[in-house]
């Protein structure tokens, strides 16, 4: 009689995302999983410098086989956890450089990279990253907040409210590709949403997300991006914080859990080239519901290039 074997329970072992191996250099991996553990930049509540930590601890809970998009991701692809990039929390320009320089790395490597943040100024380098690769992106950003001011703070060009002005005035988004879903929330005026519409930014705030529906939504983003590299960048607060409290800038009123599953699964045949999850903190996280969240969204993601390279 042999013994059973089992695998490691998600209370024990080391915590990568989803246990996949731990590599320095992902050559020859599909993705590259890395976290980002800057939260220098944020304008309320810190504590997202812990957010790589806690989605990698709550990704032990995923068992590998997704029903809705029937696919094993952790065996059709071959992932790697790269660790943390290295940051400097008191330098935000020093730290986008790391981040761009690490970003690019692992793309030349050769897989797609998804990253855990971290404030959502991580995006911008992680943008100017791809672009060299693959060219001004579409993007599809899921928020609360547009984050296009121009400024945050007087004479501070960069924050986690700034990142998507900034991308757009160095080209490395298209513009004619850009969508916004999941806007909301009271702002310092108007000027907050014309500002990013006349950037050319498409805007679906929460109300018309309530009008149209997510099927009517997805539509829309299919036919707007079409064959474009896209890139994704979710904002863990575009959830409404009874489903995800556990983040530096809440807004009441938004994206419900299942709704938030349903949009990312829905990106499916684009061609996605890389993803990002900002702003978990879990200083406010209420039993680790916002990190269990997005581990599930960054597996619906790897999902999504499992699907993709059958």
């Amino acid at each position: 009689m042999t013994t059973p074997t089992f695998a490691a329970q998600p209370y024990s072992g080391i915590a990568s995302f989803g246990r996949c191996p731990i590599i320095n250099d992902p050559q020859g991996y599909d993705v590259a999983i890395a976290g980002i553990p800057y939260d220098g930049s944020v304008s309320y509540r810190s504590g997202t410098r812990f957010g790589p930590r806690a989605i990698r601890e709550q990704s032990l809970l995923l068992w590998g086989y997704n029903n809705v998009q029937q696919v094993a991701p952790f065996k059709t692809l071959k992932i790697a956890d790269v660790g943390d990039i290295d940051v400097i929390p008191p330098d935000i320009v020093a730290t986008h450089h790391e981040i761009e320089r690490a970003a690019s790395r692992f793309l030349a490597a050769g897989p797609k990279l998804i990253s855990l943040g971290g404030d959502h100024s991580i995006s911008l380098p992680l943008l100017r990253a791809h672009a060299k690769k693959y060219g001004p992106v579409a993007v599809v950003h899921f928020d609360a907040h547009p984050d296009t001011w121009d400024s945050e703070y007087p004479g501070q060009k960069y924050s986690h409210g700034t990142p998507f002005r900034r991308a757009l005035d160095e080209s490395l988004i298209d513009p004619a590709a850009y969508v916004q879903i999941g806007i909301r929330g009271p702002t310092n005026g108007p000027e907050d949403y014309l500002d990013a519409i006349k950037l050319g930014t498409r805007m679906i705030t929460l109300e018309e997300f309530r009008r149209s529906g997510v099927e009517t939504v997805l539509a829309e983003v299919q036919s707007r991006i079409g064959a474009r590299p896209t890139y994704v960048t979710l904002d863990i607060d575009a959830v409404d914080p009874a489903f995800a409290p556990g983040t530096g800038t809440p807004e009441v009123g938004g994206i419900t859990s299942y709704e938030i599953l349903q949009l990312v699964r829905g990106l499916h045949g684009l061609n996605l080239v890389g993803f990002d999850l900002v702003e978990v903190s879990p200083p406010f996280d209420s039993a680790n519901i916002t990190s269990i969240l997005a581990a599930n969204l960054v597996f619906e993601f790897l999902s999504l290039i499992a699907k993709a390279s059958k």
